[in-house]
This record gives structure tokens, C-alpha cells and sequence, in this order.
């Protein structure tokens, strides 16, 4: 019995090893290529940023090792990238949203979408609502956000992502995480 315990022990620290943490690859080339496409630097450095429970209990979104990360070119800090996923009518899409060092948006983008309809969401055109808000700004559907026909879902899923991650930009702020 406690031999078949060491062979699964095992045989689960090597999985993790085999398969890692944090970003898949394709994500990751993604990413880079928009970090470069916004801040025009080629050799860049991620460092998650941590958050207490104490603090992450508090937040609308969730801050993980493996969706928030501090951008650094030889210590200095670039801005900020934040990865994540939002419901489409069936399937979840990944999105990636860039802040600049005072952590205002600078760029956001639809990474991967899986869904036959929707799509639209991923235009530069409906994303560029996003720039230039902030941990002070809310975002909604009815009020400052355009919908798009054909991508109501998609719309109102992202709206209020990008209006959760403000919600929590503004608290990480707030307690000199930010």
C-alpha cells in the first residue's frame, strides 16, 4: 500500500514537472508579441505579482501567479499584463489587457476565441474602448460600452471582466500593491 502511494506521489510531481505551470506556449508568444507591438521592446521580463488571500478575498477578479505580471526591461518597470479567460456562448475565450506603468490601459486584445460566432469582440475597432481607463473608471454595456450584433454574450462577458479587473486595479491601488 505505501509503495503504490510513493508510485502516485511520483508520478504526479513528475506530471507537473513535465508539464509546468503558468502560461501555455501559444499564450506566451501571444503575449510577447503584443508587448512588443505596444512598448517596442523585444527582451522583456514577467514577474507575477503577488497578492495576499487577505487582499485577493477582496478582489472581483482573482490575482494568480499565472494572470498578472509586473513587465520589467532591465529593472525598470514597463507596465503591467493581465491574462485571463471570459465566457462566450459555449466556450471560454483568453484575453490579454496591458497597462502602462500608471496602470491605465494601453492595449487590450482577444487572444483566443473558440466560438463560430462573436468573434468581434477581438476587433481593434470595439477594443480601443478600453484604452486609457483606469482603477477609477467603471465600464458598462448600457452606459460607455458599444455592443456588437451577433456578440451580445461575448460582449457582456467581456464589459464585465474589463469592469471587475478595474474594480480590482483600483483596491490593488488602494493598498499600495499597485
Amino acid at each position: 500500500m505505501r509503495f503504490n502511494r510513493l508510485i502516485t506521489v511520483t508520478i504526479i510531481v513528475f506530471s507537473f514537472a513535465l508539464f509546468g505551470f503558468g502560461l501555455s506556449s501559444t499564450l506566451k508568444k501571444k503575449v510577447k508579441k503584443e508587448v512588443h507591438k505596444v512598448f517596442n521592446v523585444e527582451n522583456f521580463e514577467l514577474k507575477s505579482v503577488l497578492v495576499s488571500k487577505e487582499v485577493n478575498n477582496k478582489l472581483p477578479t482573482k490575482i494568480t501567479s499565472d494572470n498578472f505580471y509586473s513587465l520589467y526591461v532591465n529593472e525598470t518597470l514597463l507596465g503591467y499584463a493581465f491574462i485571463d479567460k471570459a465566457s462566450s456562448k459555449t466556450a471560454k475565450f483568453d484575453y490579454l489587457v496591458i497597462f502602462n506603468e500608471k496602470v491605465e490601459i494601453v492595449s487590450s486584445k482577444v487572444l483566443i476565441y473558440r466560438e463560430e460566432y462573436g468573434g468581434e469582440i477581438g476587433s481593434n475597432r470595439w477594443l480601443k474602448q478600453f484604452i486609457g481607463k483606469t482603477g477609477k473608471d467603471r465600464v458598462n454595456m448600457n452606459t460607455n460600452i458599444d455592443a456588437i450584433s451577433g456578440a451580445t454574450i461575448s460582449v457582456r462577458s467581456m464589459t464585465n471582466a474589463m469592469d471587475n479587473l478595474l474594480q480590482t486595479i483600483g483596491i490593488l491601488q488602494e493598498n499600495k500593491i499597485l
